[in-house]
């Protein structure tokens, strides 16, 4: 009996230290925020190093992202000891109210939060973390600074970089970083407060590839917080890793020429190797420099002029841009067609001026011919023969059937969805649907005669640039296209895998001859609509577009529009231009800036001066 009570205290004694044990542990973890606290204080000495971001090459090895150091002055207040104000005042160049406001700044920057265990709002700053106290120093402002710190306990310097642009061109491909917030800290582990991340163009598709390995450096403090020397001789210091280098399929030198010759015009240039898919230049105009938003200063002195600008710069017109497409539509409508049996390549329709107007030539015998005069009346027998088969009795019924079907075609070359491009901030475009029409006439109350703008590209059909790039691909690899894409290889691994997969059309290889023909015919044979598109030496294969222009009811200036390819046989660039509110044809100013872009591609310079002048010397539709 006696010894069944010993065992009952002793099993007693061992259940009461494990319960006092659990709730010191409790106490330590939960209530008590000291030991958390501290456990952060240690982890402190552990400091992450963040290499630069990766470098970015265009497609003949120029650097067209590099970056340069700059550092940040970080301070942190659980260090500070006898902090002289005044004398740090002197060195840095600011007045103590400036000093004190700038510590109110970093503590009201990092917010609140509610305290799961008291139920009381408390702030995310800690004494024990460091901050950017000043940020973007040059190397030349540090140097003035740095030999001072031993006398301000708690700063010190930290290298950082920031991006430069070399050519100053391309800014809405490449976009710009801006710093972290606070819910980018949460969403992203990687970033640390005071550290910049990609906003817009590849810098910030690409964010994850661009960031690299950090790195990470442990240093042994004294008990006054002093910094003694590294851990261990550092041997537990890892190196930071830079990203792979960057390569663009883009060709810096064909994009600054381009954006030459937008000056002083609203629009946009894609050019595009059919080949590969890859995107060769991007002109979006008016444009910037942008280095202009390199860093926390320079974007808070420029971001707000360039954003209020009534040119819009920030816009990128390429990816963002809808445009009826007008007589560029027109190859398509030759395409589908055929495919669907209801003409053939040699097919002629009469130009019927009162079934919709056009300009003074011969009625077109066939496909190529249509093409080469751009006929309306042609385009229009052709889209009526689509879209109304005779599948049923009722035209109405029918032609929702026929619509279908035509926009089914549309989306199988990328229209009317968004092309899965390595960049943001693109639209979709608009292919109409049956449900469209129903959602604005009724459910089958309307036929061919109600839509028939569109089979001139003009009414409700809207296309991006870029999905007009994209068309004059298509039409150079007969039936195909890499979806674009900006970059060619991220270090020697290649572009993303998306980008290597061969998208086709619906259409036989076979029907695209007479509408290649027919494009070759409006550059280079009389009564063509873009003989100002002419390269000497090259066959080239375009289709203009003279764009109705409104806003609301009111007419505006034509927009004018050109889409072509070059050379004929193994095509190596493909191009479209937009030039808005010009107020002539396409083949006035839209073919004659192809051309020059063609040249400047193919041959690395450009001949015909007077052309390229005339261009150079034109100010269309620029906001004074």
């Amino acid at each position: 009996m006696k010894h069944d009570s010993r065992k009952y205290v002793i099993l007693t004694f061992f259940i009461l230290i494990g319960a006092i044990y659990v709730l010191k542990l409790f106490y330590m973890q939960v209530v008590d925020d000291h030991w958390k606290l501290r456990s952060q204080q240690i982890t402190e000495q552990r400091r992450e190093i963040t290499p630069p971001r990766a470098i970015v090459y265009d497609r003949n090895g120029k650097m067209v992202i590099s970056n340069n150091t700059h550092y940040n002055l970080m301070v942190c207040e659980a260090e500070l000891e006898d902090f002289d104000i005044q004398a740090f005042s002197e060195l840095i160049g600011w007045t103590q109210e400036q000093i004190r406001k700038r510590f109110v700044e970093i503590r009201d920057g990092e917010g609140t939060y509610k305290n799961p265990h008291t139920g009381q709002i408390d702030s995310n700053y800690q004494r024990i973390r460091s901050y950017p106290f000043i940020k973007e120093l040059t190397a030349n402002e540090m140097s003035k600074i740095a030999p001072h710190l031993d006398r301000f306990k708690g700063f010190y310097e930290l290298e950082t970089s920031m991006r430069s642009y070399p050519f100053g061109n391309a800014a809405n491909i490449l976009g710009y970083l801006n710093e972290v917030n606070k819910d980018d800290l949460s969403k992203y582990p990687f970033y640390k407060a005071g550290d910049y991340m990609g906003r817009s163009g590849i810098e910030r598709y690409y964010d994850s590839y661009f960031r690299g390995q950090k790195g990470v450096k442990y240093i042994v403090q004294s008990a006054r917080n002093n910094q003694i020397g590294s851990f261990e001789n550092g041997a537990y210091d890892t190196t930071a890793v830079q990203a792979p280098p960057i390569h663009l399929g883009l060709d810096a030198e064909l994009q600054g020429y381009g954006e030459q010759l937008m000056a002083n015009k609203k629009g946009c240039i894609v050019a595009i190797e059919p080949s590969t898919g890859e995107i060769l230049a991007l002109i979006s105009a008016p444009s910037y420099d942008p280095n202009l938003l390199v860093g926390r200063r320079n974007i808070s002195e420029n971001y707000p002029g360039l954003k209020s600008d009534k040119n819009t710069p920030l816009f990128p017109r390429p990816l963002a841009s809808q445009y009826m497409p007008g007589s560029t539509f027109k190859l398509i409508q030759s395409l589908v067609g055929m495919q669907e049996g209801v003409i053939t390549a040699n097919t002629g329709f009469a130009c019927n001026k009162n079934v919709v107007g056009c300009h003074n030539h011969p009625s077109a015998q066939n496909v190529a011919q249509a093409v080469q005069m751009s006929c309306n009346p042609y385009f229009y027998a052709v889209t009526r023969r689509i879209i109304q088969q005779k599948k049923r009795k009722n035209p109405r019924e029918d032609a929702a059937i026929g619509l279908g079907k035509w926009a089914d075609y549309m989306y199988r070359f990328g229209l009317g969805k968004k092309l899965d491009t390595d960049i943001t901030g693109l639209t979709s475009g608009l292919i109409p649907t049956p449900k469209y029409y129903d959602k604005w006439y009724g459910h089958h109350q309307w036929k061919f005669s109600t839509i028939q703008s569109i089979s001139i590209g003009q009414g409700e059909v809207q296309l991006t640039p870029l999905q007009l790039a994209n068309l004059a691909a298509i039409m150079a690899n007969r039936g195909w296209y890499y979806t674009p894409h900006f970059v060619k290889s991220i270090g020697d691994t290649g572009p993303l895998k998306k980008y290597t997969k061969k998208n086709y059309t619906s259409i036989d290889a076979s029907h695209f001859d007479a509408v290649i023909e027919g494009m070759r015919r409006c550059v280079h044979e009389e009564g063509g609509t873009a003989r100002r598109a002419r390269v000497e030496g090259y066959t080239v294969c375009g289709k203009t577009g003279t764009i109705e222009n409104y806003i609301g009811s009111v007419k505006q200036k034509n927009h004018s529009a050109f889409i072509c390819f070059a050379p004929m046989k193994q095509p190596e660039i493909a191009i479209s231009v937009f030039v808005e509110n010009a107020g002539d044809s396409g083949g006035t100013w839209a073919a004659p800036i192809a051309s020059l872009m063609i040249e400047k591609y193919l041959n690395g310079e450009v001949k015909d001066t007077i052309k390229e002048q005339r261009i150079l010397d034109a100010k269309l539709s620029i906001w004074k």
